[in-house]
């Protein structure tokens, strides 16, 4: 063999991944440290002066590591006194052991080689991130001393720019002016995103997140950690449905940070322990006559396990039913029928509230559970003339607007509820009121019947001016005002009918049904972009196929029957039409024939019919494929999606359900005493808010500012009854979660020792 076929051949036998490889002494070396004699290792590194002591095997362990693992303190002292030791990053693996006196050794160690070395991050780490710091790694560990020690030694951990940041600091190009030349110039800027890797930049990223969401560093670093533990889950679960690729691990995180605010609520046992919380106003950002702000700010970040605890319902139940508590006692029918005394016992309520708005009968129907009835009943009212109006005899009718009598109730009901629209829009600031689902519907509502009452109006300008009152109505203009009042107002009475729907979130056997509902609706909206894209594309290719045959008659010799064309594709908008109903299987088969006309034969009496069958064939290839896909397939889809949907909601039924209800009472107790326009008893009362934020607005005192603002409007002063509460509950949590490990540990090594006993009867057994 040549020394070329040699060569190659060793070539091909090396390997393609390089990594570190132990020689005879270097191996020696590390038996020693795991043995832990100092003494031996002295004598060895004396023997062999020249030695690399740090040397690593191919997982990039070190002598050093093999001491911190060993938890030999002597061994660690001495390696450390070694002057070409390199601690490289020991000291974090110490610190995810939870040995803080040996991370502190290192760490000064570090400090000894290169001040301020213990601040930096470490790089080429095999199991930490780059630039991953010390407290970065205690605090997604959660070790409480250790991030306390670390904190002390002035460590710094920030917060992560999130995915969808676009700051101009860190995140985007910018330009700076250089001050320090006599000759100012512009320096541009990379933004980080371009400085260093993505993937490093977001596995990074999601490595911080973990940091600063363990609830060990929240609860030292946070005199608030409910607050803050609402505000890192909204923020993750937003950056979850932005950076879908990470999808996973943001929801995860955002779960697990809602979770602990949920276990910090847990540990109360009191009542004033969870008002107190409750009641905060920290980070809420606007005053509320609502008497639990922190409530109101998790309905916003939609905290559902923390809204849906049972100390928190608690609460709010008893502040719902106030003094009632034989309301809770009655049965759902008891309940239901108790809304109609109430609807002859609003003109009373509203005497009481006028003059006597301080008496013992007065606070009874300021009750939240009181203002429900109310407001229910109130409804039921208009509901009754909205159904008077719409039953109204249209036969007789002449033009412009009716003329039933219920035309001015509605008027007045309309304008009342736009004005406590407005008042809640006030009380509630614009986003959090037009966040809502149920305060969009009213919103539409009472904009379709405004409509209605704009297009009266019109029609009896138009009868004024032009006349023609007693013209019958197939005389009428398609869009003839009262013809367009007619039809908004249907939309509005059925909008107005169907808000009674939302009133079922506070029963428990409807309420998880209208959230499904609500839910599939969501899920019919994803499917209508898909069935529109495949209407269009069917529609554009059999539009005008037909066009040729359209009012084309055929003629039987024998039994003189008459085929017409259907003329279901013969244009854009009759395709469209067919293509439509034919997901409902409302289109008939016959869509896609091709009817030709009779053609002349060789005799008079004689006639030919001809058939385009390639059309044909192409008209039922086309539009069979169309039904199978869109009724066998995207319809049943659809369908599968909305049993899942379905059938998560009813898994999760007492969260989603309770947060539902929540919203619904939170509603509730924020309105007037009266409803609309019933209130008009309690004129101030209801203008309050609006007579504060206007004077606020002109002259806004020290430290509070119009409601408009979405900055801050309120002073906020240091709770020391709250900080001395949330020590308690966080020493609470804190010691459940360690007994919880401690139960783990025990359960794991109790199954170790059954498993040991299994093997010793085995081995004892005699065969």
């Amino acid at each position: 063999m040549t020394d070329r076929e040699t060569t190659e051949d060793e070539f091909d036998h090396q390997p393609s991944v390089v990594l570190p490889h132990l020689q005879a002494n270097e191996k020696r070396f590390f038996e020693i440290v795991a043995d832990g004699n100092v003494a031996e290792v002295r004598s060895f590194l004396e023997e062999y002066p020249d030695f690399n002591v740090n040397a690593v095997n191919f997982q990039g362990v070190s002598a050093l590591h093999i001491a911190v693992n060993e938890r030999n303190i002597p061994m660690i002292e001495y390696l450390l006194s070694h002057p070409d030791i390199d601690p490289g990053d020991t000291h974090l693996h110490a610190i995810r052991d939870n040995l803080g006196r040996i991370a502190a050794l290192i760490m000064d160690k570090l400090n000894e080689l290169t001040p301020g070395l213990e601040y930096a991050g470490v790089t080429h780490s095999p199991d930490f991130p780059d630039d991953t710091t010390p407290l970065a790694v205690a605090a997604q560990c959660g070790h409480f001393e250790i991030i306390e020690m670390l904190r002390f030694r002035r460590h710094i951990l920030e917060k992560p720019h999130p995915p969808s940041c676009n700051c101009e600091e860190v995140c985007v190009y910018n330009k700076t002016i250089d001050k320090h030349k006599s000759t100012k110039k512009l320096i541009s800027k990379k933004p980080e995103r371009e400085k260093t890797d993505i993937l490093t930049l977001e596995k990074m990223r999601l490595f911080l997140y973990k940091a600063v969401s363990n609830p060990a560093y929240i609860c030292q670093t946070e005199e608030d950690p409910i607050l803050r533990a609402f505000e890192l889950s909204a923020e993750l679960n937003r950056e979850a449905s932005f950076d879908k690729e990470f999808y996973p691990f943001y929801k995860e995180l955002s779960d697990e940070v809602a979770q602990f605010a949920t276990d910090l609520i847990a540990c109360a046992r009191k009542a004033e322990e969870v008002e107190c919380v409750l009641k905060q106003t920290a980070g809420f950002g606007r005053t509320s006559t609502f008497v639990y702000p922190r409530l109101l700010l998790a309905l916003d970040y939609e905290q559902k396990t923390f809204v849906a605890h049972p100390n928190v319902q608690q609460i709010l139940e008893s502040q719902w039913i106030g003094t009632w508590h034989s309301w809770k006692v009655r049965s759902m029918w008891v309940k239901c029928l108790s809304v109609i005394p109430q609807m002859f016992m609003l003109p009373f309520i509203g005497f009481v509230i006028l003059f006597a708005p301080n008496s013992k009968q007065a606070r009874f129907f300021k009750i939240p559970v009181n203002k429900f009835l109310s407001s229910v009943a109130n409804y039921f009212i208009f509901l009754t003339f909205v159904f008077l109006q719409s039953q109204s005899d249209k036969i007789e009718q002449l033009r412009g607007p009716p003329n039933t009598g219920y035309e001015v109730v509605l008027a007045v009901y309309v304008i009342s509820y736009i004005l406590a629209f407005i008042r809640l829009c006030i009380t509630d600031g614009p986003g959090r009121c037009f966040k809502s689902r149920a305060n969009w519907y009213e919103f539409i509502m009472l904009v379709l019947f405004v409509l209605t009452f704009l297009f009266w109006i019109v029609a009896a300008l138009d009868v004024r001016i032009n006349g023609q009152r007693d013209l019958e109505r197939k005389y009428w203009h398609k869009y003839d005002p009262t013809l367009i009042a007619e039809g908004i107002f249907c939309l509005a009475a059925i909008m107005a009918f169907f808000k009674l729907l939302f009133i079922c979130q506070l029963d428990y056997d409807l309420g998880p049904l209208q959230l499904s509902l609500i839910k599939m609706i969501r899920d019919v909206m994803h499917f209508v972009v898909i069935f529109g894209i495949m209407i269009i594309a069917f529609t554009v290719g059999l539009c005008h196929l037909y066009q040729y045959y359209d009012g084309m008659v055929q003629t039987d010799d024998e039994s003189k029957l008459k085929t017409e064309q259907e003329s279901s594709f013969v244009d854009f908008k009759s395709t469209l039409k067919t293509l439509f109903w034919a997901i409902f299987c409302m289109s008939p088969v016959e869509s896609a024939d091709v009817i030709i006309e009779n053609l002349p034969g060789e005799r008079e009496s004689e006639t030919i019919i001809n058939r385009h069958s390639f059309t044909e064939f192409i008209g039922y290839l086309s539009f069979g494929s169309f039904q199978f896909i869109s009724v066998v397939v995207v319809l049943n889809m659809l369908i599968a999606c909305m049993a899942n949907t379905f059938t998560r909601v009813t898994d999760n039924v007492n969260i989603e359900w309770i947060f539902g209800r929540t919203e619904a009472y939170v509603d509730f107790m924020l309105t007037t005493t009266l409803p609309p326009p019933f209130f008009i008893f309690s004129i101030f009362t209801g203008l309050k808010p609006i007579i504060e934020y206007i004077k606020v607005l002109i002259k806004p005192p020290p430290g509070k500012r119009a409601r408009w603002d979405f900055t801050n409007y309120l002073e906020e002063k240091k709770d020391h009854h709250f900080a001395s509460i949330m020590a308690q509950l966080v020493q609470r949590y804190f010691r459940q979660h360690r007994e919880a490990v401690e139960e783990t540990d025990m359960q794991k090594l109790r199954k170790e020792l059954m498993e040991f006993s299994n093997i010793l009867k085995e081995a004892l057994s005699p065969s």
